[in-house]
């Protein structure tokens, strides 16, 4: 398997996988329009931020989202890491702490002071799984104001 950065082509395929993704998250709805233009946005506008790949041949079987803006508080750039998904057959085997390991380089490539996720609060398993790679939680309690109907 390879871990590489995606590009317009892979679009039909990320859209499959934030399909999957987006159908166990409480707060979201597939919608691959949605996501097709979310996803040409990131990867046409690479100081936004940069969507990391790992690939099973032609197959793009993992997908993380690195989403970069700038803290006041620790006067430089962050991360918001975004979209984490490796395919349900591909789970288990070290795939995701590969694709997670890489996205923390990444992060620090770019310069990046700290990166922050967002998981459903049930999804134990997720929890779970970022703990054992140094993620923590935070006093923080993310809040959301939709501006569309």
């Amino acid at each position: 398997m390879k871990i590489d950065e995606a590009n317009i082509d892979d679009i039909p395929q990320l859209c499959g996988l934030l399909g999957s993704l987006f159908a166990q998250e409480a707060d979201f709805t597939p919608d691959a329009s949605r996501q097709a233009a979310g996803l040409r946005q990131i990867i046409g506008s690479p100081e936004a931020g940069r969507i990391i790949v790992l690939r099973d041949g032609p197959v793009i079987v993992g997908m993380v989202n690195l989403l970069f803006t700038f803290s006041t508080a620790l006067g430089g750039r962050v991360a918001l890491l975004e979209d984490m998904i490796i395919r349900e057959s591909c789970r288990g085997m070290g795939a995701g702490s590969n694709l997670l390991r890489s996205a923390i380089a990444v992060a620090r490539i770019y310069g990046c002071l700290r990166i922050t996720l967002l998981t459903d609060k049930t999804n134990s398993v997720a929890q779970k799984f970022y703990a054992r790679h140094g993620f923590g939680p935070s006093a923080m309690l993310p809040m959301r104001l939709l501006l569309e109907e």
